[in-house]
């Protein structure tokens, strides 16, 4: 999709920041090259799909003995195994991993796995965008993200008018955080209920895509439908693990933690008619092979893929005109 360039009384982009860039994950000698041909993914998520019904068909088992003899034998399947194998973790490391998620899951209001069926969902889904940016750079403090120069700053565009997207920040102090209460109880469904964002920053591709769309959605949505909203972009790995200790299924390693991965607001677009619209628009953006989808409930988790880094990249330097 071609985006228009901006106006000649409109900005150049917010200057980059000297801070150094988020470092490299360190060799690892269990780390995998991918193969040559890529794993199918289609055939992976179709998978998925028909391992979860498994699952949820042992939900209610009282032995894990069940379950774990499930995920052994049906991760092996070839479809399945081919985009494991090609992760850094493997296909045994993946395994280890999913049957220690399930052992410690605990259900709670805030995490986005409703039940063990949609812990392994996300769980399973997510090693799609791990394989994609497995030799990414991770973002590991919180101070590598507010200082990184390959992020830029949401509010500085939003400002400017070059956002066609709405987000909010995380309260910083006590009043604050009053404040949005009384609003949320004054008129409780005036916005999505989210704890907004850590960090109001993002890579410059994954603007891009966003502005793509929140265009795209107001031109199918119907009539008074807000603008998409945006309710996770960046986190530190820091910040991670800081989410699973209050109980969110926030897994490592995490598209998040790499930049090129957002959360957007599904299920308060009920409301306005405009839920399954903007469902529609991303999985078609996945199935054209531009992101990963997963389906988390309240919000859908979006992953950049790198064949589409590039020409974003191209989009938001001629919509910022740099």
């Amino acid at each position: 999709m071609r985006v228009p360039s901006r106006s000649p009384g409109q900005q150049p982009g917010p200057p980059a920041s000297p801070t150094a860039p988020a470092r490299r994950r360190p060799p690892s000698s269990a780390a995998r090259r991918p193969p040559t041909a890529a794993p199918d993914l289609a055939a992976y998520r179709a998978a998925v799909a028909d391992l979860l019904v498994e699952v949820g068909a042992l939900a209610d088992a009282t032995s894990t003995r069940a379950r774990q003899v499930l995920i052994d034998e049906r991760l092996r399947e070839p479809a399945l195994a081919a985009v494991l194998d090609a992760t850094p973790q493997g296909l045994l490391g993946a395994r280890e991993t999913l049957l220690l998620e399930m052992a410690r899951y605990q259900p709670n209001e805030r995490t986005s796995a409703r039940d063990l069926t949609a812990l392994v969902r996300i769980y399973l889904l997510s090693r799609i965008d791990v394989l994609w940016w497995q030799d990414a750079p991770i973002f590991v403090t919180d101070d590598q993200v507010n200082g990184s120069a390959d992020l830029v700053d949401l509010e500085w565009l939003r400002r400017r008018d070059l956002l066609r997207f709405r987000y909010q920040e995380q309260p910083a102090t006590v009043l604050g955080r009053a404040a949005r209460g009384l609003r949320r109880r004054l008129r409780p469904d005036a916005s999505p209920h989210t704890a907004g964002l850590l960090f109001r920053r993002a890579r410059r591709e994954v603007v891009a895509l966003l502005n793509e769309l929140g265009r795209e959605f107001a031109a199918a949505a119907p009539p008074a439908t807000p603008p998409l909203w945006v309710t996770s972009l960046v986190r530190s790995t820091e910040h991670q693990y800081r989410l699973r200790r209050l109980g969110y299924a926030a897994m490592l390693p995490s598209g998040h933690c790499l930049g090129y991965s957002a959360d957007v607001e599904l299920a308060w677009f009920e409301r306005f008619g405009a839920r399954d619209t903007l469902a529609e628009l991303l999985l078609a953006r996945q199935d054209a092979g531009e992101l990963n989808v997963i389906d988390e409930g309240q919000a859908w988790h979006l992953c950049l893929a790198p064949t589409a880094r590039r020409r974003l990249r191209r989009a938001y330097e001629a919509e910022m005109g740099v």
